[in-house]
């Protein structure tokens, strides 16, 4: 791959030409994945893709990707679509490739230059935003977030690690990419860089040429992905699930409602107390979690489980969302019968699901309908109940 392919012009930002360089032409070993980590799948799409998107869509133009040798092809896929794309093979350190992509981008003479790791995929406008517009007052600006932890020198001695002077974090910094610089002064203190070849970043380039790098607000969604827990599916922030059950019933059973016991001539039969509402919010619980249903938990064929009280039920799969790392947002269970009438026990039933689930009451709605004497309910044979529920990540 030549470094004299048709150059872009770069395109205005701010009334700036803004152009921008991507190092991709690392390993990324660590993060355990079969291709180097900035080809990976991420999100739905390679991620390299992200950060090129977020910088074409912020009118950075031409977007020049440094690669490993021999990754051309799949770069140019991975990347179809995207106007203004350069291609270039990067170094043996992230320094020299970052030299090499501005002595490409010197023939489009850009007035500003964006440097980023493609293994930070998520990139606010708003952190480009505000670098650009430091650049206006500073040659360099670089985008930080305060360091939130006690922090400590370690010192080796005799018998291992052991903790040294303190240090003060309200003067430190954590230090993110894109770096923003003037062109013309970035490329110069590359060029004039007499350090080892693996700086540990632009920034650092370029204050040795004695440059003046401005500190803006950065953002924890500029994370870089780094080992295989990074790549690891994270569970989506809300969950549903839908629960639906009936018994028949029958002279001589006790009635059990959502914990209840309600004074009535008929009562549900079935294995365990027959507790029909709080069947169906347990099968809506384990649905959101993807945990099967009561039968798997709880299988009428055992024996174990004759005549038990439904409320047991409830609170394993309670505690089951919770060890999936959920939280109960809120439960809705509908009654249907024709009789009894279940608007005078409603409070008690509300009460009574919240305090097995450890949840206030609020979360909880109770409510009935009747079928206008149609079907099982409405011949008085049966009672039937459903239930939603929806879960929060915690």
């Amino acid at each position: 791959m030549s470094q004299d392919q048709t150059i872009s012009q770069a395109r205005s930002i701010a009334g700036q030409k803004a152009a921008a360089i991507v190092v991709a032409a690392g390993q990324g070993l660590r993060a355990g994945q079969p291709l180097p980590k900035q080809f990976a799948l991420w999100r739905g799409k390679p991620v390299l893709r992200h950060s090129v998107e977020a910088l074409a869509n912020a009118g950075v133009a031409p977007i020049l990707v440094a690669i490993p040798e021999g990754a051309d092809p799949l770069v140019r896929e991975i990347l179809s679509g995207i106007k203004d794309i350069q291609l270039t093979a990067g170094g043996a350190t992230r320094q020299e490739s970052v030299r090499i992509g501005l002595e490409v981008l010197a023939g489009s003479a850009p007035d500003l230059v964006l440097i980023h790791d493609a293994a930070r995929p998520v990139l606010p406008a708003a952190v480009i935003a505000r670098l650009t517009a430091a650049l206006d007052r500073h040659p360099g600006a670089i985008p930080v977030l305060p360091v939130v932890d006690s922090l400590a020198h370690a010192e080796m001695g005799a018998e291992g690690e052991t903790m040294g002077a303190p240090a003060r974090r309200e003067d430190l910094r954590r230090v993110q990419t894109p770096q923003a610089f003037r062109f013309a002064e970035i490329l110069a203190a590359h060029r004039n860089w007499e350090g080892p070849s693996h700086a540990g970043d632009d920034a650092q380039v370029a204050q040795a040429d004695g440059l003046q790098i401005a500190l803006v607000e950065g953002d924890e969604a500029l994370h870089k992905l780094t080992y295989a827990t990074d790549f690891a599916p994270s569970a989506p922030p809300i969950r549903v699930g839908t629960g639906y059950d009936v018994h028949r019933l029958e002279a001589g059973e006790d009635l059990w409602l959502c914990g209840v016991k309600i004074e009535h001539s008929h009562g549900l039969s079935g294995h365990s107390d027959a507790d029909v509402a709080i069947h169906a919010l347990v099968d809506a619980l384990l649905g959101a979690i993807g945990a099967g249903d009561i039968g798997q938990h709880f299988p009428p064929s055992d024996p174990q489980w004759k005549g038990a009280a439904s409320d047991r039920f409830l609170a394993h799969a309670g505690s089951l969302v919770a060890k999936a790392g959920y939280m109960l947002a809120n439960a809705d269970v509908t009654i249907i019968c024709e009789a009894p009438k279940i608007g005078p026990h409603r409070e008690a039933m509300r009460a009574r699901l919240a305090e097995i689930l450890g949840v206030d009451s609020a979360a909880v709605s109770v409510k009935a309908t009747t079928t206008e004497k149609l079907g099982f309910t409405g011949r008085s044979e049966g009672i039937a109940a459903q239930a939603a529920v929806s879960l929060i990540r915690l």
